[in-house]
């Protein structure tokens, strides 16, 4: 279609649960969706018990090879989902779990046959009061215990069995009876399993049309889609599509399954999620054929069915309580563990000195230490009885009368301009050095020949 995109479909959505128009959900300003495990149908959820006369007489020994031998490998097709687990049926009676734990049951352990699927009798046990069939190798390893049980030295162990098969997938059921198991035959159990499992010779399809009701039963094998059926209904009814199409339409994902193919009649069966929402009919020079109008009545109910295990997840889980506190002010940071206290934090600071800042000296103080303050530099002092030197760009005459040390010439820079008495000839001018810049370094001179 145009302006559409394919699309990755999402496992877990809380449209999925029950068709959009038969369970209205207000809108609401939060992102919510549902974790939940394989959908399951709530008619499941109630059983009705079989009512097969018993023998009075216990079963004899010669019956009980026979029963053995009867439903040992036979295969029948489960009339309802069954759990990756222990079932418990009262002969005429009703089941264990029921209701709501059942459905919990399957969700907690996971499903071992769907309604529909063909299960296998793998092994057969009769107690006192008890049969016990086990479906599919049942829900246990082969060898429960012996599988954890090792005898060797070192890395060298071996378990007594190797049990390589990889995780259990079976289930197992109890038929019950009150006190000992009475003389019945291998048909008459299967009679009592009937709404368990179907032992009757039939195709997937009739064996999971007699789980539905009647008007379910009817359309399936009349292979016909109606509004509001599963994958599963429509897969029994048409069988698998010869094409499968994703699309999105105002931003809501759906998929068509097509069944036929031109100039034969080509069905379009649109999902919303798990359950058919439109159905399109189209035959060569007619009309097309849309149904759109809910078709189930209220098989599905108001509610979908709720496991306990079940999560809803809201913004992240977030309450008002959650919001304020993130709101809060933070306290800073602090390697204390909580509630940790130190010597410091009591009233009383006499017998908890607490450690000051360190203050050094101005001439070792650095920029960021407390206290810091800037000082200039001090000119280094003269010798003893030395002038101090001009000012640079000023010229000084020394003073009349007065004799210098001999160890004040070396450090006094030539006079600037002028000549001497003893010398014949005049001395060039000394350049003057830059203001900021300190003074070149004097030259020894020799002394002036005696007159």
């Amino acid at each position: 279609m145009p302006g559409s995109r394919p699309f990755r479909r999402l496992s877990v959505m809380a449209a999925m649960c029950v068709p959009c128009w038969l369970c209205a959900v207000p809108a609401a300003n939060a992102q919510v969706f549902i974790v939940q495990p394989a959908h399951i149908e709530q008619h499941y959820a109630h059983f009705e018990p079989t009512s097969i006369k018993l023998p009075p007489e216990p079963l004899t020994t010669i019956n009980r090879e026979e029963l053995i031998r009867f439903l040992q490998a036979e295969q029948g097709f489960a009339m309802r989902p069954l759990p990756i687990g222990n079932l418990e049926l009262e002969a005429n009676g009703p089941m264990q779990p029921a209701g709501e734990k059942y459905i919990d049951e399957l969700h907690a352990k996971g499903i071992s046959a769907k309604p529909g699927d063909r299960v296998v009798v793998t092994n057969i046990r009769i107690r006192d009061n008890a049969v016990v069939i086990e479906l599919n190798n049942g829900p246990e390893h082969k060898h429960k215990y012996l599988r954890h049980i090792s005898i060797g030295m070192g890395e060298a162990d071996a378990p007594l069995a190797n049990d390589l098969d990889g995780p259990p997938t079976g289930s197992r059921i109890t038929l019950v009876f009150p006190g000992r198991v009475p003389d019945i035959t291998g048909e008459q159990v299967e009679a009592l399993l009937k709404p368990m499992i179907d032992f009757g010779v039939k195709s997937p399809a009739e064996a999971y049309a007699e789980s539905l009701p009647p008007f379910l039963q009817k359309a399936i094998t009349e292979h016909r889609v109606l509004i509001g059926m599963d994958r599963d209904m429509v897969r029994y009814a048409r069988g698998q599509p010869e094409q499968k199409v994703r699309e999105q339409e105002n931003g809501q994902p759906f998929e068509i399954w097509i069944f036929g193919e031109a100039p034969q009649p080509v069905e379009f069966v649109r999902f919303s999620g798990d359950f058919v929402v439109r159905d399109e009919l189209a035959r060569v020079g007619e009309p097309l054929v849309v149904r759109s109008a809910n078709e189930m009545g209220d098989y599905w109910g108001t509610q979908p069915v709720v496991a306990a295990n079940q999560h809803e997840v809201q913004l992240g889980d977030r309450t008002a309580a959650d919001v304020s506190e993130e709101n809060a002010p933070k306290a800073p940071p602090t390697l204390r563990t909580p509630g940790e206290k130190l010597p410091t934090d009591s009233q009383d600071q006499k017998d908890h000195p607490t450690m000051q800042p360190v203050n050094f000296p101005p001439g070792m103080q650095r920029p960021g230490d407390p206290g810091y303050t800037p000082t200039v530099s001090a000119k280094p002092a003269s010798p003893a009885g030395c002038p101090q030197p001009p000012a640079s760009g000023t010229a000084t005459p020394p003073a009349s009368g007065g004799a210098q040390p001999a160890s004040c010439g070396a450090s006094q820079p030539p006079a600037s301009s002028g000549s001497t008495g003893g010398n014949s000839g005049a001395t060039a001018p000394a350049q003057q050095p830059a203001a900021g810049t300190p003074p070149p370094a004097a030259t020894p001179q020799s002394a002036p020949p005696p007159q």
